[in-house]
């Protein structure tokens, strides 16, 4: 506790947060303006009848044509962020809205989507704005070089806790045996200059797996150690625009990229600084006044608290799925939010039957007058999807008038290149069960085994 005490009162420049929180704010703008402008928000969150929640959140909805001024506020609030100004209050909004906008459906769940999210609730914590910002030049009382090392630490730290899970959920023999499932994808890049028939070649697909398992496993610790920082950053730019070439995964391999820069020494970011303020004519001088922040003992005792608990929820939330019987893959009970990226191939059917036990009547659900094509498509192969939909189709048919039914589905799902087999027992009424965390039984047993973390 001595020893924990003395790191928390050490001191570091507040350069290399100030380069972080520019750069994510940019990013994030990017990010909606992207979104926006390809009518994602459209597509997504007002045009489909029905909406896939998360547990615990079945509250949040999109809000019709509202959804456009939650996208203002988000992008706003990540300029705000950016430029330092009101920044407690640019961030919490951000980091409220961004999240709201991430659980109005659990259909386009992405990782990047939650690290970004998590990033953004630890920065409510940390003094961002201290230096080169709004706030510091508007209010000399705001402004300080110097802040408390653990701010910058707690980036890399998180930083290195996504790399390295993904790293570990690497090591299975799936990805590392059978290539699966960059085997099925690499070879549609055929297109690609000078690259395309390497992309045929089964010991290119070997090669990636082992690489990419490498490569996250060890990339934390090559950034951390000054004499490979420099080759490991390299990587990092080569790894993530070789990965925005092959697939299609938005703005998330530039947001690694800059967020890799928080590993670099402060004479690094103040240069980052400096061409900034040459090109706005921003006199940076201004900003250098030594001052030191520091947290009252009050308030450091809350926020350390909050950030030590945020820490353990992230090492171990992603081991929650030891909690659940077969394999991970199949059921996917436990996958979110585990830093488990691109590890699987699934292509699933379902068709839905409704049964009135007391006439015997029967007749199947057309899923497209409920379901957009991706909603029925992620909803085929996840089973937590597949228990909401049928809720959901108990509910609107007994609205309609249909007194006492019953929801079965006949459903296949095929694997990581694997034959498809029955997927949910067809048997079984899925209004018997709750849409909740439990062991979902009606989940039929994989035909093969999968080993590894």
């Amino acid at each position: 506790m001595d020893q924990l005490g003395k790191y928390l009162n050490k001191t570091t420049d507040a350069a290399p947060l100030a380069v972080f929180r520019i750069f994510f704010g940019i990013m994030m703008f990017a990010s909606i303006l992207r979104f926006w402008l390809n009518g994602w928000i459209e597509k997504l969150y007002i045009a489909p009848k029905f909406f896939f929640s998360y547990y615990g959140f079945e509250w949040v909805k999109p809000l019709g044509d509202f959804t456009y001024l939650l996208f203002i506020l988000c992008g706003l609030s990540a300029l705000m962020v950016a430029i330092g100004y009101k920044y407690r209050i640019a961030i919490i909004l951000f980091f409220l809205s961004f999240t709201y906008i991430e659980l109005m459906d659990k259909t386009t769940y992405l990782n990047h989507y939650y690290f970004i999210s998590i990033v953004g609730f630890l920065m409510i914590f940390l003094p961002a704005s201290s230096y080169f910002s709004f706030d510091a030049r508007n209010n000399p009382a705001k402004a300080f070089s110097k802040i408390p090392r653990w701010c910058i630490d707690s980036l890399k730290l998180l930083l290195g806790i996504v790399y390295f899970y993904a790293g570990l959920a690497k090591l299975n023999s799936d990805w590392l045996f059978r290539a699966m499932p960059l085997k099925i994808w690499l070879p549609s890049k055929y297109d690609l200059p000078l690259l395309g028939n390497l992309m045929q070649q089964e010991w290119m697909h070997f090669a990636f797996s082992w690489s990419g398992m490498l490569y996250d496993l060890l990339i934390p610790f090559f950034l951390l150690w000054k004499r490979t920082r420099i080759f490991a950053f390299v990587l990092v730019v080569v790894f993530h625009i070789l990965t925005r070439v092959l697939f299609p995964i938005g703005m998330f391999p530039y947001i690694m990229i800059v967020s890799a820069l928080i590993f670099f020494s402060a004479p690094v970011h103040h240069k980052i600084l400096q061409f900034i303020s040459r090109l706005f004519k921003i006199e940076k001088i201004k900003f250098d006044t030594g001052g030191v922040f520091r947290f009252s003992e009050s308030r450091k005792k809350i926020i350390t608290g909050v950030v030590g608990a945020f820490f353990l929820i992230q090492l171990l939330f992603p081991w929650r799925y030891l909690l659940y019987p077969n394999e991970l893959f199949w059921t996917e009970e436990g996958f979110r939010f585990s830093w488990r990226v691109m590890l699987m191939e699934k292509a699933g059917y379902a068709q839905f039957k409704v049964v009135d036990p007391d006439t015997g009547r029967r007749f199947y659900v057309d899923n497209s007058k409920f379901l957009t094509p991706f909603q029925e498509k992620q909803m085929s192969f996840q089973p937590d999807f597949i228990i909401e939909y049928a809720h959901f189709l108990g509910e609107h048919f007994k609205d309609e008038g249909y007194g006492n039914i019953e929801v079965y589905v006949d459903s296949y799902v095929a694997l990581n290149g694997r034959k498809s087999q029955q997927y949910i027992n067809p048997d079984v009424n899925l209004l018997n069960f709750a849409n909740s965390f439990r062991h979902k039984t009606f989940i039929l047993p994989f035909n093969d085994e999968i080993k590894g973390l």
